[in-house]
């Protein structure tokens, strides 16, 4: 591996100034003189990333070669890209990036179990995109930096833009993998996130074929050993609700379930920051301090205090920061089999209730669906929640089809006996614009329930329109939060929305035409 990438990228490692694994003092030295960004009153430096504020799923692509060519799901999500294009853009990139007068290499790993663990490189143009890496991935001892070969390059180079016409690309933007040759390019965007679900993207595809169940997940582990999951989309509150002063965190995002347990894909957290504070999320915002990397937050001009309320840039205002900077963790990042799963869903409609228990074959069924709604800045173009069903709860990071990842979650439920639930933290009340967002302490409140076990046996109701167990008491969360239809004052507002969405999920499950029928069956009891 080690001689096929060299002769793509000999160029780049011999360049006259490639800083390699510099220190994070070093990184923010640079970051700073190079005007890459500021420094704010926390010690975090915060840089801004132009009108690219979130990711570019348009702009995505996988090369369609004898590699990749039966393997992918290919689709709007898996766009197919032809070798010639990406090699005619590998050639740009390179020359491109060799002409800076100096370049930022990371080189460590993505996987924290050494037997799954893929050493990879990321070769930035900024600094500040270097310094991201290095706090998003698991970087190697000394000794292992020795003998590091990577297995996985990043090429990152922002400030290059793609000509559509002749790149075969959809804009100047581009993210492409390319499986045969190892490498992935970044391009016309200063999204950072970019770099983060790249490498997710690359390990969805190849711990499957591990027998590992790669997944879009935080995971925590209780005191008695006990390890939860906690599946959603970004906005659905898996960084909040994972970190717990009372659990130890494993990780925030990304995770595999191997023979062995769950480990983390990471060795960082990408949170976001819209309207955090100290008293709702103390340990997200304590980690935020030197060595991290603030992304389109609004600082004091004279202070340089972050405002996390301010959104004049972007919603999607994020934090990276190491693992290390979050009090309770676990080290390294791997634990046991999980005890308790949670999908995570932010309701933009208010119907759905606020938990629910959920059998195996409504599990699978809601695994598969996704449903979520996109918030405000996680995408270009998405100004205000849109409803959307997402396979597995990651399906923009999914190179293979979801029924792969759902059939391996499924034999693991069943292995291991995992209780599993559904947990709306978006609105109640009323849809958005109406009603409220979930409180975080009844959101907290119930899960805590769950994980304890206190869920397992209590009377429920089931719900009418979606055939869910909704738990009638949980302490800590007045009874009529529980029952979504008891917190509108419109009940035939609340009728009409809650069919609406039901239909929404049966029209969207009629792509899984495969699916067996004790799954199809599990969704909502209102058909039309």
């Amino acid at each position: 591996m080690k001689m096929m990438e060299k002769s793509f990228l000999k160029d780049l490692y011999e360049h006259d100034v490639l800083h390699e694994n510099l220190s994070v003092p070093s990184l923010v030295e640079k970051i700073l003189a190079r005007s890459e960004a500021v420094l704010s009153e926390t010690g975090a430096i915060r840089a801004t990333t132009g009108k690219y504020t979130g990711r570019s799923p348009k702009d995505k692509f996988i090369v369609k070669d004898e590699i990749t060519e039966k393997d992918i799901d290919w689709g709007s999500v898996n766009q197919p890209i032809e070798e010639k294009y990406f090699n005619q853009l590998l050639e740009k990139v390179i020359h491109y990036l060799k002409e800076k007068d100096e370049l930022f290499s990371f080189k460590g790993f993505a996987g924290a179990d050494e037997k799954y663990r893929l050493p990879i490189q990321v070769i930035n143009e900024y600094a500040w995109h270097n310094l991201f890496s290095r706090q998003l991935f698991i970087p190697p001892t000394e000794e292992e930096l020795k003998n590091h070969q990577p297995e996985f390059t990043i090429l990152s180079a922002p400030n290059f833009k793609a000509d559509p016409a002749v790149d075969g690309t959809n804009s100047e933007t581009f993210i492409i993998i390319s499986f045969k040759k190892r490498i992935i390019l970044i391009g016309g965007t200063e999204y950072a996130g970019e770099i983060k679900k790249s490498i997710f993207s690359i390990m969805n595809y190849l711990l499957p074929k591990q027998n590992v169940l790669s997944m879009h997940c935080s995971a925590n582990v209780g005191q008695e050993g006990d390890v939860a999951l906690f599946f959603g989309l970004s906005g659905t509150g898996k960084t909040t609700l994972s970190a717990d002063p009372y659990r130890r965190l494993i990780g925030d995002d990304e995770h595999g379930w191997g023979p062995n347990g769950v480990f983390n894909i990471e060795g960082g957290c990408y949170a976001k920051c819209i309207n955090l504070s100290k008293e709702k999320e103390p340990q997200i915002y304590n980690a935020i301090r030197f060595g991290s990397v603030l992304e389109n937050v609004i600082l004091d001009d004279n202070t340089r205090e972050p405002d996390y309320d301010d959104t004049s840039l972007t919603e999607n205002t994020r934090a990276a920061y190491p693992l290390e900077n979050i009090d309770n963790i676990v080290q390294p990042s791997i634990a046991g089999h999980p005890n308790t799963i949670i999908f995570l869903t932010a309701d933009a409609s208010g119907v759905l209730p606020p938990i629910s228990k959920l059998s195996k074959e409504q599990a699978m069924y809601h695994f598969l669906s996704g449903y979520t709604s996109k918030l405000a800045g996680t995408e270009r173009g998405v100004t205000k929640p849109e409803a959307t069903f997402s396979a597995c709860f990651g399906a923009p990071f999914l190179p293979l089809a979801p029924a792969k990842y759902a059939e391996m979650l499924g034999e693991k439920i069943d292995q291991y006996d995992a209780k599993v639930f559904l947990v709306n933290t978006g609105w109640t009340g009323g849809p958005y614009g109406v009603g409220n967002r979930m409180k975080l302490s009844y959101t907290r409140a119930m899960i805590h329930s769950a994980l304890e076990g206190e869920l397992n046996n209590v009377e429920t109701v089931k719900d009418e329109f979606f055939g869910l167990e909704i738990p009638l008491h949980i302490p800590g969360v007045p009874d009529e939060v529980l029952i979504p239809k008891n917190t509108w004052e419109d009940k035939e507002a609340y009728d009409k929305t809650a069919k609406e969405l039901a239909l929404k999920f049966h029209e969207n499950f009629k792509k899984f035409h495969d699916a067996p029928e004790r799954i199809k069956a599990a969704g909502p009891a209102f058909k039309g």
